[in-house]
């Protein structure tokens, strides 16, 4: 077909005249056109290579051409004519005009922002496009691919990271056709501005109203921040107008800066008052003072007056040290009355209520703070350790590593510091939940633990021994915890220690499944169950001393008393431990244990052989067969001497294993020991030739043969 196509566009060519370059447009509008024919058309010239351009198009050429239809956004620029729209032609490589219509790509592409910017190289040109958004796929294909989906996409690559509240939006609360810049809508090709993410503005004012009305310009960010917009993180008061000092930096922002009335209703943040302190504090003293406040006062605090900064109160009978000396003059010296003499020997003149409420009183110093508290401050207290030593609960290992708070809780003036310490318990929550409350132990943690710590316990094996369930065998070497452990079934439990049922089912499953329930259960000459140990010992599971086989129904006599277990109690599965084995399922008949050696020829027609007729557990061989009463053949005279293999000597091939038959054997005589003697004179030889048929000496031949 392409060898048609080629053949016909090149006589026609011969005949007209056009210009190379549209020989060019043609050989290079599409990647799938065959190289011969490219190479043949750059060779042609005018009117000739633009009518074999319209040739190729408009017949079955233009499907070789064109990779196939474009998608549903370009289905305008469909159509043999328009490959010029989207395709550059001419000398080099063919190229893409993509950045042609997609100007408002092309312009982000030169000011290097946005996502494009992020994922070509700059300079680049239409066929860096096509990497990502490939045209010629059908109607239906989306040139728009996310990897790996809108939801996931790192909006990062476009240069504007989501970080605090705007990680947790969505797109659509954004990428708005409102939050798009006048200026960009123009710009964008796509007509539907809900569609796109293209024109949106970095500053917050493009999606934020501006609460402040203008007055603090339009960078949001100089005072906050993507994770909060109340609080101005950002903002320093200090670097404003007016910086804040003393008191005022404690004061709420509300407070100097008004809410505006309605309509407008904002914050004012600029235009205030504040080169005077009368634009915001009323004048307390009524213009008795025709100086400024600042004459007097400072910011650190109204109460602070210049003339009281000059006064050395160090030159009384009470220096002002520690936290008394930020205490304002009025707090003491009430009414502004100076003169008047206060009494400051004991904290407690001034300082009331006690804040212990006289839990101290008893003491020797009358409960005096100064005997745990100093001026620096009330808290912390000076009663440490060593202070705790003197008193009637000395503090020792871990409780001297404990913060007051611990155990004498905070309840401010209700905080209580004589408490109960006798016991314990009067701190700690049993965590046995009362199992060691009745006797002997009455609670009492000191029989098992230390003040060092709650771990390890004291608890030694020698008083193990004395509880309801001494240690012995192999039990000694288990640890506590083995035994003494959470039971996941009942989370929040204490750990148990105390078990009223301590048979050995108690704590080990029965990895028997219950096949010696009923050995288990028969209770001991002293009433008790023996359990596992009807058969087990603590010692060694795997002796079973005490298990007696000839109380089942199958007694170890003879040679079986020489067998392992598993030979006979045998696992479903190779090399799995006796747990699994069915113990009752053992065989109990020779035939079911012993391969059947006689080939069937002993089984009663439909019936296995019964290795019993003629062997004992006690040994194989000798056979307990007997020739008088299980044969028709009766044993007598010198035939009792004769060894059986003598006259039993079939053998037979039975499953590939040779088997000696015993029947049928001979019964005649003469089937063993020939024809009967001759005449007087020749019976020597009769003899001989019997015995040798018989493959025995003549000394062994039957008692009486020859005798008349």
């Amino acid at each position: 077909m392409e060898r048609q196509v080629e053949r016909k566009a090149l006589a026609r060519a011969k005949k007209w005249s056009v210009s190379s370059s549209a020989l060019r447009l043609a050989a290079s509008s599409s990647g799938s056109c065959p190289a011969p024919l490219r190479a043949k058309l750059r060779s042609l010239s005018g009117f000739a290579a633009a009518s074999l351009i319209a040739l190729l198009l408009a017949t079955a050429g233009w499907a070789q051409i064109s990779p196939g239809p474009l998608s549903r956004a370009h289905q305008s620029l469909s159509g043999p004519t328009q490959c010029t729209s989207c395709h550059k032609v001419g000398v080099g490589k063919a190229d893409l005009k993509c950045l042609e219509c997609h100007v408002e790509i092309a312009q982000r592409l030169a000011e290097q922002r946005g996502l494009h910017a992020t994922l070509v190289a700059k300079g680049s040109t239409g066929r860096d496009c096509a990497r990502c958004h490939s045209e010629h796929n059908g109607p239906d294909f989306n040139l728009i691919q996310w990897d790996p989906s809108p939801k996931a996409f790192d909006h990062s690559k476009t240069g504007y990271v989501l970080e605090g509240k705007h990680a947790g939006l969505t797109c659509v609360q954004c990428h708005t056709p409102q939050h798009i810049r006048a200026a960009e809508r123009g710009t964008i090709l796509m007509k539907d501005l809900k569609r796109t993410f293209l024109g949106l503005s970095r500053d917050c004012l493009s999606c934020h109203r501006d609460e402040h009305r203008g007055q603090l310009g339009t960078n949001c960010l100089q005072c906050h921040t993507y994770s909060e917009w109340k609080g101005a993180p950002r903002f320093n008061h200090a670097q404003a107008r007016y910086p804040l000092t003393g008191a005022h930096a404690l004061v709420p922002c509300m407070k100097c800066h008004p809410t505006t009335p309605e309509p407008a209703k904002f914050v004012k943040y600029v235009g205030l008052a504040f080169e005077k302190c009368s634009a915001c504090h009323a004048d307390p003293h009524r213009g008795a003072f025709p100086n400024a406040c600042e004459s007097c006062h400072n910011t650190s605090g109204w109460h602070q007056t210049q003339a009281a900064a000059r006064f050395d109160h160090s030159k009384t009978d009470f220096p002002l040290l520690g936290k008394h000396a930020s205490v304002s003059c009025g707090q003491c010296h009430l009414a502004g009355n100076f003169k008047q003499k206060i009494a400051h020997q004991n904290c407690a003149n001034c300082h009331k209520p006690d804040p212990h409420g006289g839990q101290f009183r008893q003491r020797a110093d009358r409960g005096e703070c100064a005997s745990c508290h100093t001026v620096e401050g009330f808290k912390p207290a000076q009663f440490g350790v060593r202070e705790h030593a003197a008193t009637q609960y000395p503090l020792e290992g871990k409780h001297a590593e404990l913060a007051c708070a611990k155990c004498h809780l905070p309840a401010g003036s209700a905080t209580r510091y004589k408490i109960n310490f006798a016991r314990c318990t009067d701190c700690h929550p049993d965590p046995h939940k009362g199992q060691f409350a009745a006797a002997p132990h009455l609670n009492k943690c000191e029989s098992c633990h230390t003040v060092q710590g709650f771990q390890p316990s004291t608890f030694t094996l020698a008083q193990h021994q004395s509880t309801r369930f001494p240690l012995a065998g192999g039990h000694v070497a288990v640890a506590c915890v083995d035994c003494h452990k959470a039971d996941a079934r009942w989370p929040g439990q204490a750990i148990p220690f105390r078990f009223e049922d301590r048979s050995c089912t108690a704590c080990h499953d029965d990895p028997h499944g219950g096949q010696f329930l009923e050995r288990m259960r028969k209770p001991r000459a002293d009433g008790g169950l023996p359990g596992c140990e009807a058969c087990h010992v603590v010692k060694s599971w795997r002796e079973l001393s005490r298990f007696d086989h000839s109380t089942t129904s199958f007694k170890l006599l003879g040679a079986h008393r020489a067998v392992p277990c598993a030979s006979c109690h045998k696992p479903e599965k190779p090399k799995a431990s006796l747990k699994t084995v069915d113990f009752r399922s053992a065989p109990s008949r020779c035939e079911d244990c012993h391969e059947e050696v006689h080939g069937g020829q002993f089984a009663a027609p439909g019936q296995l052989t019964n290795c019993a007729s003629c062997h004992n557990s006690t040994k194989w061989k000798p056979s307990l067969f007997d020739h008088e009463t299980g044969s028709t053949f009766s044993l007598q005279g010198a035939h009792q001497e004769v060894a059986c293999a003598l006259c039993h000597k079939t053998i037979r091939q039975v499953n590939g294993k040779p088997v000696l038959f015993y029947k049928p054997t001979p019964r005649e005589c003469a089937a063993c020991h020939g024809a009967a003697p001759g005449p007087k004179g020749s019976s020597g030889g009769q003899q001989n030739r019997a015995s040798r048929r018989l493959a025995l000496p003549v000394t062994t031949l039957p008692r009486g043969w020859g005798e008349v």
